[in-house]
């Protein structure tokens, strides 16, 4: 009963952070494409062509439109007075809204293990055996920070603080741990090769 519990949380949860990001997402788009549309209608009336595969021009030039603004946003947000900006309109006006510190620092963190930053693939020992994780940062004396996913969705799961005794670190790419969790733990045997599991 407890595993079924288990798999429908983690199941829930992993269906939810796949879904805010992707409805938020979406809203943000159909704001910036209604914007957009207001600059590409006029402009789109000069364009001597008609619709191409049944998309009017003013939806492809608003996509245009937005793709330039974007990559323009980018380079801005790279430069030290993009950076500063930012900054500023985070404290001033959103650093007011835990609804978008919530949302940023769920953000961070999911890229932070979708790229693996600073995290290596280990393994834990637990009282049932072993399990795979990711070391996140060595704390004080001799305990560690270890992530521990929950198959299927490598960015769900848990954190533990243990002694460094328990995690043993494998020599696989953070890519190849994560995809062992995606599949879970299909490949295990390729990917834990003359791992001594005893």
């Amino acid at each position: 009963m407890n595993a079924i519990k288990t798999f429908l949380r983690v199941t829930i949860v992993g269906g939810l952070m796949f879904l805010v990001p992707v409805v938020l997402l979406l809203l943000v788009l159909r704001r910036a494409m209604q914007f957009a549309a207001k600059i590409a209608t006029p402009i789109a009336a000069t364009l001597p062509v008609g619709p191409a595969g049944g998309i009017a021009v003013a939806t492809i030039v608003s996509v245009i439109i937005l793709l330039i603004l974007a990559f323009g946003a980018g380079m801005l947000a790279r430069t030290a007075l993009g950076q500063r900006i930012t900054g500023w309109f985070e404290e001033s006006i959103l650093g007011g809204m835990p609804q978008y510190r919530m949302v940023k620092s769920m953000a961070e963190g999911l890229a932070k293990i979708e790229n693996g930053e600073g995290m290596r693939p280990v393994l834990y020992r637990s009282d049932e055996g072993w399990q795979l994780g990711y070391r996140i940062e060595n704390l004080h004396g001799d305990w560690v920070a270890v992530f521990l996913p929950a198959a299927p969705t490598p960015m769900s799961g848990n954190i533990v603080y243990v002694s460094a005794d328990r995690v043993r670190p494998l020599d696989i790419p953070m890519t190849e741990a994560m995809r062992l969790v995606k599949h879970v733990g299909i490949g295990s045997a390729g990917a834990l090769k003359g791992v001594d599991l005893g």
